[in-house]
């Protein structure tokens, strides 16, 4: 007798032919009435939708009125975020600094830093019993899924969960900044414990750390970190904490505020947005490529060993057989991403304290070559170049920090930045975003029920 599974499975493989039938659509139909498919033109750029006063990417310049790639540049509230980054470098936490500086639009004097650390520390506090009802019932390895279920719940718990004034979205806004890194690293805890058999801890994070330090804290069985490892976390905080309007996640944030979505609506649709391998999950796929070039090439130091193998990535004979190296290139920057610039300083100074040097020599090594392969083989309209991502799972790894946590912490980063371009969609307009789409449907003749063959 068939299984109900097996006859689920059947109707579903039988009705996909179905399906792409009935929605396939020729992409010539896209140029015929000049659609910009996921809202970008045919260089890449994006379609104008909105304006931001959050954030700024630069990719080119003008030149005598040409358009010409540039070394990138990434600008929170005016600053260039190398700038920020360099200032508090290897000296002194960044994450809460800059938080305020993205949120309120202003660099915080000291008793501004001050206040605004005793309210993320307030704020940081599960409801009672939360831990035990919700993180630790039916635990899972997608986290994001995990983060997902537990910031819905969290609105359950919020007797103004639907008030859409600015100091309420805001008191929202700064506790899920300060409650989801514990919502993730529980959620993984919990995993860890009842999926893979390992032995379950649960830290209460400490109201006097920063958020690197209590992302590492809450990690660790015995609580322990180094300072530099804290200051490497702290500054990958900061660099994925905004990226401009644009991105998929920030731009889901918009649309779903502009509906009147409550915040934590908003926030799990952006975390949705996020999980996407194409958005958020890069790094995993970077840790991957590099496992296979270690499996691969015999000696990672023969540079022409190596490039003959990325070679092959590219031409669909090695690795996924997708025909991309991972970590390189980006679909704003050309010349450079300016956060890879700057985290490369960390990411250098830590595999010298994790002994590690020989592994950095590899990724400095691919950032090197690949362009060269890309470009040797690929028709390409900017350059390409290693991406953050390139370098953050890398980062993370030295850390002891499970893959599963990866595109989690680029959530507890980017969390910020969501939050501000809420607040600023909500004073700015009242208007719902609703884009248009050109209908390609042809008109036919109805058939009435008992007509039908």
């Amino acid at each position: 007798m068939t299984s109900r599974k097996d006859m689920i499975r059947d109707y579903t493989q039988k009705y996909e032919v179905v399906c792409r039938a009935a929605d396939s659509v020729d992409l010539e139909v896209y140029d015929q009435y000049g659609v910009k498919r996921g809202l970008r033109d045919k260089n890449g750029s994006g379609v104008l939708t909105g304006v931001t006063n959050i954030s700024r990417i630069d990719a080119f310049e003008m030149v005598d009125g040409v358009k010409v790639p540039c070394d990138g540049q990434l600008w929170y509230r005016g600053y260039n975020v190398i700038d920020l980054v360099n200032d508090f470098a290897f000296k002194r936490f960044g994450f809460e600094e800059v938080a305020y500086l993205l949120l309120y639009g202003n660099l915080p004097t000291d008793s501004e830093l001050m206040e605004f650390n005793s309210v993320l520390s307030m704020l940081r506090v599960l409801p009672r019993n939360f831990t035990r009802d919700v993180i630790m019932k039916a635990p899972s390895k997608d986290i994001m899924n995990s983060i997902t279920k537990g910031v819905l719940t969290l609105a359950a718990y919020d007797i103004n969960v639907s008030d859409l004034s600015i100091p309420n979205v805001l008191r929202q806004c700064l506790k899920l900044i300060s409650e989801i890194p514990m919502i993730a690293t529980y959620a993984y805890c919990a995993y860890n414990h009842y999926e893979k058999d390992e032995s379950m801890f649960i830290h209460r994070p400490d109201p006097n750390l920063s958020m690197a330090e209590n992302i590492l804290r809450m990690l660790r069985p015995d609580k322990s970190y180094t300072k530099l490892e804290a200051q490497v976390l702290d500054a990958s905080l900061v660099l994925h904490m905004e990226h401009g309007g644009g991105n998929n996640s920030t731009f889901t944030t918009r649309v779903v505020s502009s509906a009147g979505s409550d915040t934590y609506s908003v926030i799990a649709a952006a975390l949705s947005s996020l999980k996407g391998p194409k958005h958020g999950g890069a790094n995993i796929k970077v840790m991957q490529m590099i496992k296979d070039i270690k499996k691969n090439v015999p000696d990672t130091d023969d540079l022409d060993m190596l490039k003959a193998y990325l070679t092959k990535i590219v031409e669909k004979e090695a690795f996924d057989r997708m025909g991309l190296i991972y970590g390189m290139g980006h679909a704003i920057y050309s010349v450079s991403d300016p956060r890879a610039r700057v985290f490369k300083q960390f990411v250098e100074k830590l595999a010298h304290d994790k002994k590690m040097d020989k592994q950095y020599k590899l990724y400095s090594d691919i950032a090197m070559l690949a362009p060269e392969v890309i470009a040797e083989k690929r028709k390409i309209y900017k350059g390409v170049s290693a991406n953050v991502d390139f370098y953050s799972g890398f980062v993370y790894s030295m850390l002891g920090i499970p893959e599963e946590l990866y595109t989690p912490i680029f959530a507890m980063a980017r969390m910020v930045g969501w939050s501000a371009h809420r607040i600023e969609e909500l004073i700015n307009t009242d208007k719902i975003i609703r884009p248009a789409y050109m209908s390609i449907m042809k008109e036919r003749e109805f058939v009435p029920y008992d007509e039908r063959e």
